[in-house]
């Protein structure tokens, strides 16, 4: 099994690798000093300015993003998805939820409703096929909704994302951040590995 930095491997690579982390997830993330779904929230506040009513959030872990979501819009009903039963079993016990599916964020969730937000915080480095999954957003999304996301700054530049995006005539970008920390304290990234936090819009 390869290393986060490096890439884990396929879908069954990936959902063993997280039912084993599951009951260390949390205190792991701390440990290295993961801020990310707070700094995604903050960006949130800053553009979001009437009140979402449901969130989807994909490849949700054990729900660490709302968490920090729902301090800010307490009233917002979440949605989410990951790849891991054990890590789903952890956000279940949270109880920030009101469905969970597992799935693949690459895969098609059959949806209650449409979302007025979409987040994918931390896992797009998992990502084989973006314009599906822009395809896959923009079908969750309502006119007007914002899709929210990290990117490792790293493959940003050898997917030369920026293109990506530009492609996306259904997406408008609201805000690119610059390069931040992302997991600081881990050996395998320390201050040499970034993230940029990426809002975009659905026309």
């Amino acid at each position: 099994m390869k290393s986060l930095r490096k890439g884990i491997g396929n879908s069954k690579d990936v959902e063993i690798f997280y039912d084993k982390w599951a009951n260390s997830y949390d205190q792991t993330l701390y440990n290295w000093n993961y801020k990310a779904p707070k700094q995604s929230v903050n960006i949130l506040k800053k553009f979001v300015k009437k009140k979402p009513r449901y969130l989807l959030d994909l490849a949700c872990g054990t729900g660490l993003f709302v968490e920090e979501y729902l301090k800010t819009y307490p009233n917002c009903i979440c949605d989410g998805s990951d790849i891991s039963k054990k890590i789903l079993s952890k956000s279940e016990e949270n109880g920030k939820y009101r469905s969970l599916y597992k799935k693949s964020f690459e895969k098609k969730i059959n949806i209650i409703n449409k979302y007025n937000i979409v987040s994918l915080i931390g896992a797009m480095t998992y990502c084989e096929n973006h314009q599906s999954l822009f395809n896959l957003v923009s079908y969750y999304l309502v006119k007007k909704g914002y899709f929210i996301f990290t990117q490792r700054e790293d493959l940003w530049k050898d997917l030369n994302f920026n293109n990506i995006l530009k492609s996306r005539s259904d997406f408008g970008l609201i805000y690119k951040s610059r390069p931040l920390n992302y997991l600081p304290k881990n050996k395998d990234f320390s201050s040499n590995i970034k993230i940029r936090i990426v809002l975009l819009i659905k026309k």
